[in-house]
């Protein structure tokens, strides 16, 4: 189960101050989060120059309404990162998943790499190459545990060309294809049903009509 409050702040008892920790948290897009077209761009660009400057790593996955975050550095870099993010309105439910001192950094990338679970947004091409993904989707990290975590993150350290929007050749179904340039990824799905929903409620109409 994710750690509790009380349970993070006597794991972080046990950390020296200069040691350097993963933190993992998960988390639920909020509304206003779907409304933001231009938010995980926004994350990203600000995430780079940050991160950097305070040696911190990680990466950030999306995928069916849900976030997981892994953070990596020293501990009280992570820490202040962390309750910075706990602010921001865009996510909601935030539970932190993972905390444990660590060697070294396992990514090291510091725009904090962007990953895509979604199967829908990806191109035949980068489904075959992430099948090794497939036992973590539908993406509900709510209801992992903590090895379940460290599992994932292992899988995801190993992909060449990690699954991401931008880079994977994107091929939406017909009515995908439609919304493509005003809508976000995160947006294009709500779009998506609401048209089909739509579509069947006319059908209805006209059927008893």
């Amino acid at each position: 189960m994710p750690l509790h409050h009380i349970d993070m702040v006597k794991t972080l008892e046990k950390i020296e101050e200069s040691a350097m920790i993963r933190l993992v948290y998960i988390s639920s897009l909020t509304l206003k989060g779907r409304m933001s077209a231009s938010m995980f761009e926004q994350v990203e660009k600000s995430a780079s120059a940050y991160n950097q400057q305070r040696d911190i790593t990680g990466i950030l996955c999306y995928g069916n309404g849900n976030f997981l975050q892994c953070i990596e550095g020293n501990k009280a870099q992570v820490i202040a990162l962390q309750r910075h993010i706990s602010l921001d309105n865009r996510h909601k439910n935030i539970r932190v998943l993972l905390l444990k001192e660590i060697d070294q950094h396992t990514f090291r990338d510091w725009r904090m790499r962007l990953l895509f679970l979604e199967r829908w947004l990806w191109s035949p091409a980068t489904k075959q190459q992430v099948a090794q993904l497939s036992p973590f989707l539908p993406f509900t990290p709510h209801s992992w545990t903590p090895e379940r975590a460290e599992q994932f993150l292992q899988v995801i350290n190993t992909l060449d060309t990690p699954p991401h929007i931008k880079v994977a050749g994107i091929t939406y179904n017909a009515l995908g294809n439609m919304f493509r340039h005003i809508a976000a990824p995160h947006q294009a799905f709500l779009i998506v049903q609401g048209v089909l929903s739509l579509l069947i409620v006319v059908a209805l109409l006209l059927l008893f009509l």
